[in-house]
C-alpha cells in the first residue's frame, strides 16, 4: 500500500478523532490533513514553527494520535524573508487583491526559493518509491520543482487554500513566469472555486502561450499538469457531534443568559485584511443606524484572534478597529448595553461550537476568500428546529456551494444592514428551508470528500495517464 505525505508550511500535532478540546476552527487545515492522514497511512512533513541560528536540516520525527510527524526548524532569516516576507508580505496580500499593499524585494524571493530548497533536501531521505506526495499552500509552490531537480518521480500534487488571482494581477509580481512555471512540475494542482481554476488557466493561456486541453490538462513551459477544483470541506458530521458536547452546552447556555432579550450576531476571523472586518463593522453600524428600534436589541460579537503581529499591515488593521469599535460603541451603547463585543483570542472548537448555535446570525463577510470554513461550521453548529441565518459575502469560495445563505457584497454598508433586518425577521419555517440546504451540501461536501477526491485524482490511472506520460512519473496508488 502506498503511503501519502502530506507537506505543508506548519505541521499542527493533530487532536485524536474523538477529541473535542482542540483549537483550530480558525484555519481549518490542520484537521483537514489530520483526517486524511489517518486514512491513509503517512507522514506528515513541514517547518516545526521553531527558529535556530543556523539551519541543520535535523528532523524531528513524532507519532501524534495516530499520525507521524516530521518537522525541521528554519533561520532566523529564513523565518523573515520566506514567512514574514515572501509568503506574508508577497504572496498573500497579491493572491487576496491586496496589489496596495504587496511588498517587493529581491531578498523575500531568494528567501522563498531557498527555504523551498531546503524543505525539498530535507524530506527527500523520507520519500519511498511508491509515495505520494500532497503539498499545500502558497508557501510551498516551488517544492515541486525542487523535488524534481532531485530525480524525485513519484505522484505530486498541489493545493491552493487561497484564492489565485486575476491574471492582471499575477503579472504585478516580479518573476511571476518562473513561479508558475514551478507549478507545472506537479502533476494535479487544485483549486476551491472553479473561478480560481480559470484565472490560472487563463494566465497560462494569454501570458505564456500556453493550451488547454480535455479532461482540465494544460500544457505550457514543455509540461503539462491537470488542474481541477476540489472545494474544501469541514468534517460535519464530527463538528455536529461537539455542539451537543458538554463545554458546547455551556457555552450555549452563557451566551444565551449574556445576550438574554437580544439576538446575537456573531463574526469569527483571525485579524486579517482580507476577512472585511472594518467592512462588516461600518455595515453593522449602518444597520444601527437605519433601525434605531432594534438598537438595543441586537449584539455582535466579534472573535477576532491576533495573528502575524510583526507585519506593520496587521498592527495597522488593528488599531483602526479598535478606533472603529470604539467610535460605534461610543455612540451606540446604553447604560446597560454594548451593541459590539471584541475580543482577540482563540477559542476551543467546542466553545465556538456552542457560540455558533447560539447566534442567530452568522456574520461571514471577507473580501475575497479561498473558501472560508467557519461559514460551514456556522451552518453544522445549528439546531435543526431553530436555526440561525448565514449570511455570506460573495468574494468567499463557499458562497460557491452555500447558495441558500443570504449572499451580499462585503464592500457595501447597505446590503449588509439590509441582510442582518432580513436576516433577524426572518420566519422559522424560511430559517429551517435554507438551513436544511446549507446543511445538506455541508454534510455532503465534507472534508472526507474533499480528501478522497483529491487523492483519487492525483493517483487514477485514466485522469492522470497524459501528466505522468509527459514526465515519465510512475503510477501509485493509495488505499
Amino acid at each position: 500500500m502506498s503511503r501519502l505525505i502530506v507537506v505543508s508550511n506548519r505541521v499542527n500535532p493533530p487532536p485524536a478523532p474523538d477529541q473535542t478540546d482542540g483549537e483550530g476552527s480558525v484555519g481549518g487545515l490542520a484537521m483537514a490533513l489530520a483526517a486524511a492522514l489517518r486514512e491513509y497511512s503517512g507522514v506528515w512533513f513541514g517547518w516545526s514553527g521553531k527558529t535556530t541560528p543556523t539551519f541543520t536540516g535535523q528532523l524531528s520525527m513524532q507519532r501524534v494520535n495516530g499520525v507521524t510527524t516530521a518537522t525541521v526548524d528554519l533561520e532566523d532569516g529564513d523565518y523573515q524573508e520566506y514567512y514574514n516576507g515572501y509568503a506574508n508580505k508577497t504572496l498573500w496580500p497579491l493572491f487576496h487583491y491586496r496589489v496596495d499593499l504587496t511588498a517587493y524585494d529581491r531578498s523575500f524571493g531568494e528567501g522563498y526559493d531557498r527555504v523551498n530548497k531546503r524543505f525539498a533536501e530535507t524530506l527527500l531521505p523520507l520519500i519511498e518509491p511508491d509515495d505520494v506526495i500532497w503539498v499545500h499552500d502558497y508557501h510551498l509552490i516551488p517544492m515541486a520543482r525542487e523535488l524534481r531537480r532531485m530525480g524525485v518521480t513519484n505522484r505530486i500534487g498541489f493545493f491552493l487554500h487561497i484564492p489565485w488571482p486575476a491574471h492582471q494581477l499575477v503579472v504585478t509580481l516580479p518573476r511571476h513566469r518562473p513561479l508558475v512555471e514551478a507549478m507545472f512540475d506537479y502533476d494535479l494542482i487544485g483549486f476551491q472555486t472553479e473561478e480560481n481554476r480559470h484565472a490560472f488557466e487563463g494566465y497560462v493561456t494569454t501570458e505564456v502561450g500556453g493550451s488547454a486541453g480535455p479532461g482540465q490538462i494544460l500544457s505550457a513551459f514543455g509540461k503539462t499538469t491537470r488542474a481541477a477544483v476540489f472545494p474544501i470541506g469541514i468534517d460535519a458530521a464530527d463538528f455536529a457531534r461537539i455542539t451537543d458536547s458538554p463545554r458546547a452546552r455551556k457555552v450555549y447556555d452563557r451566551m444565551l443568559a449574556h445576550s438574554v432579550f437580544r439576538k446575537m450576531v456573531v463574526g469569527v476571523d483571525r485579524l486579517d485584511y482580507s476577512k472585511g472586518l472594518e467592512e462588516r463593522l461600518v455595515g453593522f453600524e449602518r444597520f444601527l443606524h437605519d433601525n434605531p428600534d432594534q438598537r438595543s436589541q441586537v449584539m455582535l460579537l466579534q472573535i477576532a484572534p491576533i495573528s502575524r503581529d510583526e507585519v506593520e499591515a496587521y498592527q495597522d488593521l488593528r488599531s483602526r478597529l479598535d478606533g472603529l469599535i470604539g467610535r460605534i460603541n461610543g455612540a451606540y451603547a446604553e447604560m446597560d448595553f454594548t451593541p459590539i463585543r471584541y475580543v482577540n483570542r482563540s477559542y476551543r472548537r467546542d466553545e465556538l461550537a456552542g457560540v455558533y448555535r447560539a447566534a442567530r446570525v452568522g456574520l461571514v463577510t471577507p473580501l475575497r476568500d479561498g473558501m472560508n470554513l467557519v461559514a460551514k461550521e456556522y451552518v453544522a453548529a445549528q439546531d435543526p428546529n431553530d436555526p440561525g441565518v448565514l449570511i455570506l459575502s460573495r468574494f468567499a469560495g463557499a458562497a460557491r456551494q452555500l447558495t441558500e445563505a443570504l449572499i451580499i457584497n462585503p464592500n457595501s454598508p447597505e446590503e449588509i444592514s439590509d441582510a442582518l433586518s432580513r436576516a433577524l425577521s426572518m420566519g422559522p419555517g424560511e430559517r429551517r428551508q435554507r438551513w436544511d440546504s446549507l446543511n445538506h451540501t455541508v454534510q455532503k461536501q465534507d472534508v472526507t470528500s474533499w480528501r478522497d477526491e483529491f487523492v483519487q485524482a492525483l493517483t487514477h490511472p485514466a485522469a492522470a495517464a497524459p501528466v505522468a506520460a509527459s514526465k515519465g512519473v510512475r503510477i501509485a496508488s493509495v488505499r
